[in-house]
């Protein structure tokens, strides 16, 4: 029982079990980036079962939904994503490894949580509304890619947030507070290079190996590294050496760069100079060098009286409720996992060890360190709309993100929990915007103060497509 219920949290009640069924659904068929049909069609049916105003394929992505319902007011829009990762195929309820597909994807980011949750705070929000008889609109987003393929930056660049006056969203965790408003801006960037065939012991002065600068890139970036500032990184992946036989002269390669770092304008800059380290190595090889762009991500801009709201509810609402059984099988998990990854995980967040291998704390708005930083496609949408997101415990501590032990507690009755908990911090977020337009006065203030002093340019390149086949990273 709910120690101070809001109205909004007994909407979600009154819905949760047929959303617990959805999340369960989508981490049963996993779809990679740009891939998720089953996922986007199970979204879309959702929203049109529960009353809401149906749009597809925003942004010419195909797997893009959004939802709207409610009059006049403000915008709300609830995040939702429903994308899986390659290779993380994993039976449910197991604490061992153990592939349902051999090879196949799984969801080891807890997106079909995510998605499911925040298309239940969506419809908790449209009730209320309804109920209040408030003036405002709530809006469902189904992002697809957010893993590497950044199809909220796309969304931006086609201004599919441009009237929107709050963003909402949450991610699984192993514990629960609100997500500090800090990530890498990032970039990726494809590199083709185009040489000449030639027999390799016969006449290897007549090829020109496009392997070769693929290599002199790599080892020209490596040199970068000691130049770039701490927070910064870059990785590469190497798609294609130009073939198996070592005989020929490769005449084409493809290698892919991920730029990171802290501030988009800092990004810019090292991109730049990956780009000139790319054309020297095609320089030195007397090839020829295409750069094609694939993904982009901003930074997330901090919100303090939105990151303010977040925290009262959640403190309101008192922490993820688990049982006995929830405490077996996520003790069971911790198992598989080195004792260091335990501890150091109860570190990030400024917390204390415990025994316990799940979390029913909040921990401190201040207590979670920025040292150790990814990107998220989120952080683009923070650029031009007032952004807050929390993290909520819905699995064991020390569960490393894009893990098979991840997977394997998708569709717990403790993931079940976090789904519900965290629907209700979003929803309780929304009506107090909702209701109070001093906050949404205030939120909006605190974007524009940021804007003033931070230039925007959206990570995706106006040319840029969304790589529609490109496979998750």
């Amino acid at each position: 029982m709910l120690r101070n219920t809001k109205p909004v949290w007994e909407c979600i009640e009154s819905h949760k079990t047929k959303f617990f069924g959805l999340s369960d659904r989508i981490w049963g068929r996993p779809e990679e980036n740009y891939q998720e049909f089953f996922a986007f069609n199970e979204h879309r049916q959702t929203l049109a079962l529960e009353g809401f105003t149906v749009s597809e394929a925003m942004a010419g992505i195909p797997t893009a939904v959004m939802g709207e319902a409610g009059k006049g007011g403000p915008v709300i829009a609830i995040l939702g994503e429903y994308d899986a990762l390659p290779g993380l195929s994993q039976e449910a309820g197991v604490a061992e490894q153990r592939p349902v597909v051999p090879g196949g994807s799984g969801h080891g980011c807890g997106h079909n949580m995510l998605g499911s949750a925040s298309l239940l705070a969506a419809v908790a929000v449209k009730d209320w509304l309804a109920q209040a008889g408030l003036p405002g609109r709530v809006r469902y987003y189904g992002c697809p890619a957010e893993e590497g393929g950044s199809g909220k930056s796309f969304l931006v660049r086609a201004g599919a947030f441009d009237d929107v006056d709050t963003a909402i969203c949450w991610h699984p965790s192993a514990f629960t507070g609100v997500w500090p408003a800090a990530s890498l801006a990032c970039a990726e960037f494809e590199f083709t290079f185009y040489g000449r065939a030639a027999h390799a012991a016969a006449a290897p002065h007549l090829g020109r190996s496009a392997l070769d600068a693929v290599e002199l890139m790599s080892v020209g970036v490596n040199y970068m590294r000691e130049h770039m500032p701490s927070s910064a990184r870059v990785h590469y992946a190497l798609v294609d050496g130009g073939g198996i036989a070592p005989n020929v002269v490769q005449p084409r390669a493809v290698v892919r760069h991920l730029v990171r770092a802290l501030k988009l304008n800092e990004m810019w800059g090292l991109v730049e100079w990956v780009k000139k380290i790319a054309e020297g190595a095609a320089l030195m090889t007397e090839t020829r060098v295409e750069m094609k762009q694939l993904s982009g991500e901003a930074n997330l801009v901090p919100n303090a009286p939105l990151e303010e709201a977040m925290h009262a509810n959640l403190m309101q609402l008192g922490g993820v409720e688990f049982d006995s059984f929830d405490m077996e099988f996520a003790r069971s998990i911790q198992s598989t996992l080195p004792p260091d990854d335990i501890r150091s995980a109860y570190g990030r967040h400024g917390l204390p060890v415990s025994s316990d291998p799940l979390s029913s704390q909040i921990y401190p708005p201040e207590g979670s360190r920025t040292d150790s930083l990814g990107s998220t496609d989120v952080g683009t949408v923070s650029w031009v709309v007032p952004t807050v997101q929390c993290l909520v415990s819905s699995y064991a501590i020390g569960t490393p993100g894009h893990s098979w032990q991840l997977v394997a507690q998708g569709k717990s009755p403790a993931a079940h929990k976090g789904i519900a908990f965290a629907a209700k911090a979003m929803a309780g977020v929304a009506a107090d915007v909702l209701s109070d337009p001093a906050l949404l006065a205030a939120a909006k203030e605190a974007l524009e103060g940021y804007r003033k002093d931070n230039e925007f340019k959206n990570p995706i390149g106006p040319e840029t497509a969304p790589p529609l086949s490109m496979a998750a990273k």
